[in-house]
């Protein structure tokens, strides 16, 4: 595609020959003739002057600073991201069902759908048009797979998961095992049934070997365009929002309700129960045993102690800003009676 088209398409201010043609994306650093890079991190910024790119985009305010034609958003990663995926679309795959798969007779598959080697689909299970079933992916009975998602290898889904459309689940996923439900009786565990489900929005994404457990009785649902990162830990009956996005390593504990365009990162620990409103951030490896009623960033994290002492330890935590307040007031009334000789230093000692 030539620049000026790739800046029609995306909305770019283009500052260079609009007749170039580029074919891929690269680095600032490795980039060569016929390839787009882009700038968002300020940190690279000693990188732009030696580009040899066909065009980078970025911002206007390095607009000045770069050697080649550049494409001016106001938003350079997601900019570059639409062009990535533009120059290097996911590959082709052939509808049809694989010789070696096993697809129960009820089961419903959409004719340009794509059934991998070794795939097995259960019954009553419908797979939408489009969609794409990599190796050795597991189906269970009554799972729903919308249009054009696309399940690579190794890929499971258990009875009663409903997955909407374009998604995309990596390697190794499990959707539907049995949430850690177990009732103590006597010094033994009784397991509590687990009978719900687990319900997939649209264009929501997985990453490998990632888990997400069935409801207890309701569903666990996860909600149109949510962003999860490999090694995710979502547990029964959690409900993460809309456009929501968490790093690796973290993890919800049962029921908890996590809001929209939430931002969790890696290693975050969320207890049982919580309400987490829309638009909070979670630092790297808090731990979250309150819920959050307003937005915000939010963070922090102290090691494991005795019980009791970090209970205690905790309370006087939060009363540090009030004891500061205490210490603070205490100070300003020593300084001004020292100002007014009738402190220590200005009685009389005659």
């Amino acid at each position: 595609m030539t620049l000026g088209e790739l800046a029609g398409l995306y909305g770019c201010e283009l500052d260079g020959d609009s007749g170039a043609v580029v074919d891929r994306v690269a680095t600032l650093s490795g980039a060569g003739p016929g390839a787009v890079s882009f700038l968002a991190n300020p940190h690279f910024r000693s990188q732009l002057q030696d580009t040899r790119a066909a065009a980078v985009v970025l911002e206007e305010r390095h607009r000045a600073d770069c050697p080649v034609a550049s494409l001016v958003s106001s938003n350079p990663y997601a900019t570059y991201a639409r062009i990535a995926a533009f120059l290097h679309p996911p590959r082709d795959f052939e509808p049809g069902v694989h010789a070696t798969a096993t697809i129960a007779a009820d089961a419903l598959v959409a004719e340009s759908a794509c059934i991998g080697p070794n795939v097995v689909i259960g019954s009553a299970s419908v797979v939408g048009e489009g969609a794409m079933l990599g190796a050795g992916s597991v189906i269970g009975a009554d799972v729903r797979i919308g249009a054009a998602s696309r399940l690579l290898a190794r890929v499971t889904l258990l009875d009663g998961v409903s997955v909407g459309a374009r998604c995309v689940i990596h390697p190794g996923v499990v959707v539907g095992s049995d949430g850690f439900g177990f009732a103590e009786d006597d010094g033994e565990w009784v397991k509590v049934p687990q009978l719900g489900g687990v319900t997939i929005g649209d264009d929501v994404e997985i990453g490998a070997n990632t888990t997400i457990d069935r409801g207890t009785i309701e569903n666990t649902v996860i909600e149109d365009g949510a962003k999860l990162d490999n090694l995710v830990q979502i547990a029964h009956n959690v409900r993460v929002g809309a456009h929501t996005v968490m790093a690796a390593m973290s993890g919800a504990a049962g029921s908890t309700r996590i809001g929209r365009r939430c931002k969790v990162g890696g290693g975050v620990v969320m207890i049982n129960h919580l309400e987490i409103c829309d638009d909070v951030m979670f630092t790297f490896r808090s731990v979250v045993t309150k819920s959050v009623r307003e937005p915000g960033v939010y963070g922090g994290s102290l090691p494991a102690e005795q019980a009791q002492r970090w209970r205690r330890s905790a309370a006087r935590f939060r009363q540090l800003d009030a004891l500061a307040e205490r210490l603070r007031a205490i100070e300003q009334t020593g300084i001004s009676a020292r100002a007014d000789g009738n402190g220590p230093q200005g009685q009389d000692n005659g």
